[in-house]
């Protein structure tokens, strides 16, 4: 979804099942140091057809090794892992925009509609890698906090996207990096500097800004949708929504590669649609819409979170995280060109200036991270 987007895709295989066709890095964990093996004289000859495992290619075949004699790497497209995140930012902008539109449906049913769209494509992934659909017995725990932290910052994205402005609550979300840092330091040790605190207070100043509590600006807010109750109801969600997709990041950090990633959107879309049902029925909410454009509208979300998510895990998969986290800021400005279009509502001068904040905090997160690992892989290189 909108949530769990960005973190976890890095783990991704290569779609299909198919071995890729550019090898990995080691940076991405693929090397173990193993020097290439390539066949010994003689073992091309007739009936000698063993398979020799290459270390530097995590485990591809020696002839299609990235050092075997006369292997030509598959060219790279220039700025394809961009257009894929600008693409993934898009359809996750129209999406909220549908949701938008959508009319008597509870935010959880909406939740639920999309775990039933991720486990249908989970689930042939799950068969066909023969991953299991519980996990490893030490890892199922993380996974389980991995799906309920997920499945509600989902879940409370969504209120929050019926109840205030579009632009608002996408700017908040935008927040989320900021919050990896500080809840990594807390739980994993990772290192919190003086830039990543200054960060946080511009992200938190910029929800301050979009939220506007009275006690600061008084008590005639403008530039709201609706009271002003439900807009700080909005941004309560969306924080906690922020918050919670951050602890995703730090538990997925947690288990790092030693369970598939089909496995995590798997835990992701089951508890989330078992726990959509029980709130569903404790609420007495569950209902189809009545008008057909609702319908269409419910399962051009799935399809279009669905096609976001894909897009954004291939940019991943080709791309850095850096200059991906940077390009995702997209999002920001699809969400306020379709509020204008498309809702007729204009966005207020606090609201630009808390997302310069958040986007300011989430990009200067992003690009500090990026130079680290960078300066971390020429470190290894010599």
């Amino acid at each position: 979804m909108v949530l769990c987007q960005g973190g976890e895709a890095a783990a991704v295989p290569a779609v299909g099942g198919k071995e890729p066709e550019v090898p990995l890095s080691r940076e991405d964990g693929a090397g173990t140091g193993q020097p290439c093996l390539s066949p010994e004289p003689g073992m091309e000859a007739a009936g000698a057809e063993e398979r020799r495992v290459c270390g530097c290619c995590s485990g591809l075949s020696w002839p299609r090794c990235c050092k075997a004699p006369g292997t030509k790497k598959k060219a790279a497209c220039p700025g394809l892992g961009l257009f894929y995140t600008v693409l993934s930012a898009f359809l996750f902008s129209v999406a909220s925009l549908f949701l938008k539109k959508i009319e008597d449906v509870h935010s959880v049913e909406v939740s639920a509609f999309r775990c039933v769209f991720q486990m249908a494509f989970v689930l042939p992934g799950l068969i066909y890698y023969k991953t299991g659909f519980l996990g490893p017995k030490g890892k199922r725990i993380f996974l389980f906090f991995r799906g309920f932290l997920g499945s509600s910052a989902m879940i409370l994205l969504y209120y929050a996207f019926q109840v205030m402005p579009l632009a608002d609550a996408t700017v908040i979300t935008f927040s989320s990096p900021v919050f990896t840092s500080l809840l990594a330091w807390i739980f994993l040790k990772e290192k919190y500097s003086v830039w990543d605190l200054l960060f946080t207070l511009f992200a938190i100043t910029g929800v301050v800004l979009i939220a506007r509590p009275p006690f600061l600006f008084g008590s005639n807010v403008t530039g709201i949708e609706g009271s002003y109750t439900d807009h700080l109801k909005g941004t309560i969600a969306a924080i906690t929504s922020t918050v919670s997709a951050a602890s995703t990041f730090v538990i997925l950090r947690k288990v790092g590669k030693s369970v598939h990633y089909f496995l995590s959107i798997w835990y992701y879309a089951v508890i989330g649609l078992i726990g959509c049902a029980i709130a569903l029925f404790v609420m007495n909410e569950w209902r189809l819409p009545y008008c057909g454009k609702d319908r269409v509208l419910l399962i051009l979300i799935g399809l279009l979170g669905l096609g976001g998510q894909i897009f954004l895990t291939k940019a991943l998969q080709i791309e850095k995280a850096g200059p991906v986290a940077i390009m995702k800021t997209m999002d920001v400005v699809f969400a306020f060109i379709l509020q204008i279009l498309f809702l007729n509502h204009l966005p207020t001068w606090w609201t630009v200036g808390g997302a310069l904040c958040v986007v300011a905090s989430s990009s200067g997160t992003a690009i500090r991270k990026w130079r680290q690992s960078l300066k971390k892989a020429k470190q290894n290189e010599i």
